[in-house]
């Protein structure tokens, strides 16, 4: 699902619209709990599997303004996980853009989440453009300068 606004001209990608947003959706498991990861005890919802649903939702709503070769990678998150969710009850996670940096490389969102019952969770994501061959020999030449 996308909707949009204002652009914004990126020198690295496309015209990112200001306002474009991302649903996903994922069905609580076992696999998805806090007791599962090792986030809490609990057999709920985990925080890390809500913020990893919202930096999904982020990712899919940039991609596709993103050229060939082109990835992003998220650098900030600051949500808050309000309420608890139980296993076998929907989620979703929804990222709209907000903004995009002066030399269009780093991409500000608002992020939110739901469930069955209402709110879970909400903050702000910031995701960085890469080029994805670059990205990756960089960080695979960390492993020769050990």
């Amino acid at each position: 699902r996308a909707s949009g606004g204002p652009f914004h001209l990126n020198k690295e990608a496309a015209m990112i619209i200001i306002g474009t947003k991302c649903q996903l959706e994922a069905t609580v498991t076992q696999e998805l709990t806090a007791a599962h990861v090792g986030s809490g005890a609990l057999p709920v919802f985990g925080t890390p599997y809500m913020s990893a649903l919202m930096e999904n939702a982020a990712m899919t709503c940039l991609q596709s303004f993103l050229e060939e070769g082109q990835g992003s990678v998220g650098t900030h998150l600051d949500i808050s996980h309000d309420a608890p969710t139980p296993v076998g009850m929907k989620v979703w996670a929804e990222a709209e853009i907000t903004g995009v940096s002066e030399n269009g490389k780093m991409v500000d969102f608002a992020v939110k989440a739901w469930d069955e019952a209402g709110p879970i969770g909400s903050g702000t994501h910031t995701r960085a453009i890469i080029k994805n061959e670059k990205f990756l020999a960089k960080c695979n030449g960390k492993l020769e300068k050990k």
